[in-house]
């Protein structure tokens, strides 16, 4: 506001200086048009006077319009002279005004800077000390908050280390007691174990006692049956040797028509395992006597051991046990096989099996029995 004030009055100034000039020049220029118009004015009075003078200026119109013409020149001149003196003078003034508004303008800039500088630099004052007093009061707080938190810390921790003795003393109570009911239970444990151990002892003698009786009994057996079969293998002998050839031969070609007609056409499909029929169901072998009599490395001849005709099916004794067949022997086996090579019987995959070492690939489903 204080700038357009003093642009307002620099501005009225100028105008002023400039209109007093034309004033003045225009009321020169009337007092020098005066005596003109006077002189006009008192003409016809010098005409009446002086009539004879009136042809002599008659005479010289020429001259006096002339001289006009020269003073409206000259005046013209004059006034254009003074025109462009005055607008000089007035441009001037003006340029004058301008340069003192413009000095005017640069100070009130300059102050106003100045003002603004000082402004803000109190507002940077006051901003920066505001600052400290907030930095001061958040270290303040900070302070506060961190001897509050040692404090909390410090009591947790207290609490936490009173609740840890408590449970390091609730874990002794509670590892005494386990302690003490553990061994409780391993003498209570321990005393069920040696009865056990002593029942077992009784239970294992009574199996062996009666293991021992069943085995004798069957070695018994087995050996009347060898006998038996030793007998009737002298009695099958002594009878062919009091037969005629023409008998034995009829008795040789009855058999191995049997062993012919349990001969397989197509093995690999006619052939079951015992997992295939079910599982083997029939006698088992004692361990004892499968391990010292059977296996792969105990071969023997089946014709070597009794055989006899069942149904039309041969069925062959071994080491007190009797051997059926289930299965047809393989079409490419030799026709006298039973009497030449020598077989084995194996217990694999939960049943009895025969092989013939001439044909290892191949295995016959065998049953067992003791009579």
């Amino acid at each position: 506001m204080r700038a357009v004030s003093l642009i307002g009055a620099g501005s009225l100034f100028l105008l002023l200086g400039a209109v007093t000039p034309v004033y003045s020049q225009q009321e020169q220029r009337q007092e020098e048009s005066k005596p003109q118009k006077q002189e006009q004015q008192a003409k016809p009075e010098k005409q009446q006077e002086a009539k004879p003078q009136k042809q002599e200026q008659q005479a010289k119109p020429a001259r006096q319009e002339q001289q006009q013409q020269q003073a409206k020149g000259q005046q013209q001149q004059q006034d254009k002279a003074a025109k462009q003196q005055e607008q000089q003078q007035a441009k001037g003034q003006q340029e004058q005004q301008q340069q003192k508004q413009q000095q005017a303008r640069g100070q009130q800039q300059q102050q106003d800077k100045a003002a603004k500088q000082q402004e803000q630099q109190q507002a940077k004052g006051q901003q920066e000390q505001q600052q400290k007093q907030q930095q001061q009061q958040a270290r303040g707080q900070q302070q506060q908050d961190k001897a509050a938190k040692q404090q909390e810390q410090q009591q947790a921790k207290g609490q936490q280390e009173q609740q840890q003795q408590k449970q390091q003393q609730a874990r002794g109570q509670q590892q005494q007691q386990d302690k003490a009911a553990k061994q409780q239970e391993q003498q209570q444990a321990k005393g069920q174990q040696e009865q056990q151990q002593k029942q077992q002892q009784q239970a294992r003698g009574q199996q062996q006692q009666q293991d021992k009786a069943a085995k004798q009994q069957e070695q018994q057996q087995a050996k009347g049956q060898q006998q038996q079969a030793r007998g009737q293998q002298d009695q099958q002998r002594q009878h062919a040797a009091n037969r005629s050839p023409e008998a034995q031969h009829k008795e040789a070609r009855e058999q191995q028509s049997s062993w012919q007609g349990d001969r397989a056409h197509n093995w690999k499909s006619e052939h079951r395992t015992w997992q295939q029929r079910g599982g083997y169901n029939g006698y088992r072998i004692p361990e004892e006597r499968y391990n010292g009599y059977f296996g792969e490395s105990h071969g023997f001849r089946i014709y070597s051991q009794p055989v006899v005709f069942v149904g039309g099916s041969p069925r062959f004794q071994y080491d007190g046990f009797w051997f059926g067949f289930a299965d047809p022997w393989p079409e490419y086996w030799s026709n006298d096989w039973y009497e030449n090579d020598d077989v084995y019987v194996v217990y694999s995959d939960d049943g009895y099996y025969m092989y013939d070492r001439r044909y290892p690939g191949d295995r016959i489903a065998i049953s067992v029995s003791l009579n």
